[in-house]
C-alpha cells in the first residue's frame, strides 16, 4: 500500500512539473490591460490560463471588487463569465449590481453567478466552472481567511487553470496575502476620481493598483483609470476637463490680432 501510494505521489509530481515547465507556453497568450506602465511591467499584459489574486486593503472592497471586474472584463472576450461568491460576502459586501457591472462595460447577459454556502462549497463550484474551456474567466469570491483556500488548493485551481486555459481571479476581502500559486497578486485601493463634465453625476472610476507578486517580472504600483466605453484601462488623463473647441466661424485670437496690429 505505501509503495502505490509513493508511486501516485512520483506520478502527481511529474505532472506538476511538466504543466509547470510548459507554463511558459501559456505566458504567450496574454491580454493588455491598456496602462502601458503596467503593461510593460507584465511583459505584455495579464496571462491566460492561469491565477491572479486581488486583495482589498482595509475597507476597500468595492474598489477591489470594481478592479477585478475590469480584469474579467479584459480576460472575457464576449465569452461567459462565472462568480461564485460566499453567502457571507453577500452579507458582508451585498449583491452584486448588473447595472454597477454593465456600467463598468461587462455584459450582465454572459454573467453567471453562484452563491456557495461555504468556502468547501466556493473553492469545488470554481474547480468545476474551471474545467469548462467554453468560459472566458472564473472569479471566486472569498471573504476572510479560511484555512481551506490553502498552498494545496491555490496549486489545484491553478492546475485546472492551466488545463483548460480559463483564467482564474481570486477577490480576497478582509483577509492577507498568503503563500500562493498566483501569477499576479495585486492590493487594490480606490483613487480620486477626477472631476467630469457638469452633465455627469461622478467621474471615471480610478484605482490605486500595487502589483506586490509578478512570478516572471518586477512588481509595481500605478493609478489606473478604467475606461468603461473602451473597456480597458489607462492612465488617469492629464486634464480631466473638456476643452471648446475654436468655434468654426470665428479666428483663431492670434491670428485675430496680428491683423488688428498690422491695420494699426
Amino acid at each position: 500500500m505505501t509503495g502505490a501510494r509513493l508511486n501516485t505521489l512520483a506520478r502527481l509530481r511529474g505532472r506538476i512539473e511538466r504543466i509547470e515547465a510548459g507554463a511558459d507556453t501559456h505566458a504567450l497568450h496574454k491580454v493588455a490591460l491598456g496602462h502601458a506602465e503596467a503593461d510593460a511591467t507584465l511583459c505584455g499584459g495579464l496571462a491566460r490560463a492561469t491565477v491572479h489574486e486581488v486583495f482589498a486593503e482595509g475597507h476597500q472592497g468595492a474598489a477591489a471588487t470594481g478592479f477585478i471586474a475590469g480584469l474579467a472584463g479584459r480576460l472575457t472576450s464576449r465569452r461567459p463569465l462565472v462568480w461564485v461568491r460566499q453567502d457571507f460576502s453577500e452579507i458582508e459586501s451585498g449583491a452584486l449590481s448588473m447595472s454597477g457591472l454593465a456600467e463598468l462595460g461587462l455584459d450582465p447577459r454572459l454573467l453567471v453567478t453562484v452563491r456557495a454556502a461555504d468556502a468547501d462549497a466556493a473553492l469545488r463550484t470554481a474547480a468545476d466552472a474551471l474545467a469548462c474551456d467554453a468560459l472566458g474567466a472564473v472569479v471566486l469570491e472569498v471573504w476572510g481567511e479560511p484555512r481551506q483556500l490553502d498552498l494545496v488548493a491555490s496549486r489545484k485551481l491553478t492546475l485546472a487553470a492551466q488545463a483548460s486555459g480559463v483564467t482564474a481571479l481570486l477577490l480576497r476581502l478582509a483577509a492577507v496575502p498568503q503563500p500562493s500559486t498566483a501569477e499576479t497578486r495585486w492590493i487594490v485601493r480606490a483613487a480620486h476620481s477626477p472631476p467630469s463634465a457638469p452633465w455627469h453625476a461622478w467621474g471615471a472610476p480610478v484605482f490605486d493598483a500595487e502589483l506586490v507578486r509578478n512570478r516572471h517580472g518586477p512588481v509595481g504600483r500605478w493609478i489606473m483609470e478604467w475606461k468603461c466605453d473602451e473597456c480597458l484601462f489607462s492612465e488617469p488623463a492629464a486634464n480631466p476637463q473638456p476643452v471648446a473647441a475654436t468655434p468654426a466661424h470665428r479666428p483663431h485670437q492670434a491670428a485675430a490680432q496680428s491683423v488688428f496690429r498690422r491695420s494699426a
